[in-house]
């Protein structure tokens, strides 16, 4: 019994493997801390306060806590308390319990486009492997098994369920990293650090609570919450939190895909996409953990310095820095980059066996989503966003009849054309078919029939007609400014993303779930989604037609 109180003590196991500590609760007032409270959230503030107000604890929490004492403005603002999520949800009006692996609730303000959701967690308490059950299999394969327990261990012991309630002291040990186990009350300006969290921010340091390889074995994707943490934050990984990181991968194998292809989202479409390629390269996880990087980077794990490299690259520094500027992206853009080269190549080799080229990219479409994403959520969404950019590829090289009126109705033309002007900017066709269709999209109905008469009698000149050809391929030269347009508003470089509005959560805190346009042309031109916006200023040539323009790189990508 006294051995036992000594290991509890020490926090060992029986087996005599040490068990996450549990620190030491130490509070840090503003004059240390020195958060501003201007990058506060007045909805986040709104719930701490309420629950406080009911006599529950309440703290802003995790990641936020970390981005404030970095002086950024959290994206998200988390809340926990030690209130129950059914007490959590009595509290608000509009109040939502979610998730089965950690239970939490969403307090969600606003509505539409606008609203906003808080999201609440319970303070969990710190449990050992040997207070947990364990079943066989995964979430899918153990339904049944999982069924109204608490708390689950799978057989390699990453956690499958994690609702057992228990003291801030306890929450705060069984979260991942020291930086994102800090809570902070706003009313008392208060910060509340029981693992040193504080100071590994300001040697931007992270590193693991607790031992590492168990904490990895609990949850093997906080493997890749380093790898993207460090990358964003510009935080080294500490080297006993970096050591377990090969051996402990091959652990990504039982995640579930659709939690897989989320981390691979926040990676790449929260501003640090190229920096978290560069990360995964030095930790050795480039290559065999997402099958879409493993179908764009070469052995090496970088991006090739081909066409398609150089076309991936700047989709990815779009992304980047349309995040940086606070704009909206969505994963159907940047996930049909990335793949274009794979289709391309699937493609071509069905038409080489006789298949007509739209039923070649139809089929080489369906190969290469079901090769590379699989069986996820949203995966029918998805695929219909991406299969619409690609198919309509081909069209942009028929320019004739009343095809070209036709598209530029489509309701996703815009995203069909910034890929085609990405494309043109990578130097996979001539940037003169980009030009065409921008000039035609913006175009008056003179300024398009002019621009439609100078097709045919290019092709009257005897030039081959241009046709869809499978991969991709260069076309005829269309000579600029042929036809003079007006130009007006800001000036609109290829924007990858641009008519889509997704928000991705960059969940940052460890337990809490598993981890457009610019303005349109003015009058009639507004109402089409072809006209909202240039890719880029012409300066005008002499007689006041507009002439050639150097290609500009692209300026967006139209957030996890």
């Amino acid at each position: 019994m006294i051995k036992k109180l000594i290991n509890k003590l020490l926090r060992k196991a029986e087996g005599g493997v040490i068990l996450t500590p549990l620190g030491k609760r130490m509070e840090v007032l503003a004059e240390e801390h020195r958060i501003d409270p201007e990058l506060l959230d007045e909805r986040g503030v709104k719930v701490v306060k309420g629950l406080t107000d009911a006599g529950f604890e309440a703290y802003i929490v995790g990641g936020a806590v970390r981005d404030l004492l970095l002086g950024r403005r959290p994206k998200d603002f988390d809340v926990a308390t030690d209130a129950t999520p059914e007490q959590v949800k009595n509290q608000f009006r509009r109040a939502f319990i979610i998730g089965r692996r950690f239970r939490i609730v969403h307090v969600v303000f606003g509505r539409g486009r606008e609203h906003e959701v808080i999201e609440v967690s319970t303070f969990r308490a710190l449990l050992t492997q040997d207070d947990a059950e364990q079943v066989q299999g995964n979430e899918k394969t153990s339904k049944d098994a999982l069924a109204g327990k608490s708390h689950v261990v799978d057989a390699s012991g990453r956690v499958l369920r994690d609702n057992v309630w228990g003291p801030q002291i306890e929450d705060a040990a069984r979260r991942d990293f020291t930086v994102n186990a800090m809570y902070y009350d706003p009313q008392r300006e208060l910060v509340v650090d029981y693992h040193g969290g504080l100071a590994d921010v300001r040697k931007k340091v992270l590193r693991m609570i607790g031992d590492p390889e168990t904490r990895y074995r609990e949850d093997p994707v906080r493997i890749l919450r380093a790898v993207r943490f460090a990358a964003k934050l510009g935080f080294t990984i500490e080297p006993k939190t970096r050591a377990p990181i090969p051996a402990m991968s091959a652990l990504l194998a039982n995640v579930p895909l659709s939690r897989m292809f989320d981390e691979m989202i926040k990676m790449l479409q929260t501003g640090h996409a190229l920096a978290s390629l560069d990360e995964l390269r030095k930790q050795g996880l480039a290559r065999g953990i997402f099958p879409i990087l493993d179908a764009v980077l070469d052995k090496d794990g970088a991006l090739p310095e081909n066409v398609h490299g150089k076309f991936v690259r700047l989709a990815l520094e779009d992304t980047d820095k349309r995040v940086t500027e606070g704009r909206s992206v969505a994963p159907s853009f940047m996930l049909a980059c990335m793949l274009w080269g794979e289709v391309q190549q699937r493609w071509k080799r069905l038409t080489d066996k006789g298949e007509g080229a739209v039923a070649a990219l139809q089929q080489a479409i369906d190969l290469v989503f079901d090769a590379r994403v699989g069986d996820i959520s949203g995966r029918g969404k998805l695929a219909a966003d991406m299969r619409e950019i690609w198919m309509m590829q081909p069209r942009f090289e028929r320019r004739t009849g009343s095809g070209p009126h036709r598209l530029i109705e489509q309701p996703r033309y815009r995203a069909g054309f910034d890929f085609l002007a990405l494309r043109a900017e990578a130097g996979e066709i001539d940037p003169a078919l980009a030009d065409w269709w921008e000039d035609f999209a913006l175009g008056d109905e003179d300024e398009r029939r002019a621009l439609l008469e100078q097709v045919r009698e290019t092709q009257r000149q005897g030039t081959p007609r241009s046709r869809p050809k499978a991969g991709g391929g260069r076309v005829h030269q269309v000579a600029r400014g042929a036809v003079g347009t007006s130009v007006s508003g800001e000036s609109a470089a290829a924007v990858p993303l641009g008519d889509v509005d997704l928000d991705l959560s960059d969940a940052d805190d460890e337990g809490e779930g598993d981890d457009g346009d610019g303005a349109g042309s003015e009058g009639a031109k507004a109402a089409s989604p072809a006209r909202k916006r240039r890719r880029r200023r012409k300066p005008k040539a002499a007689g006041g037609a507009e002439g050639a323009a150097a290609t500009s790189s692209s300026g967006s990508d139209g957030d996890a």
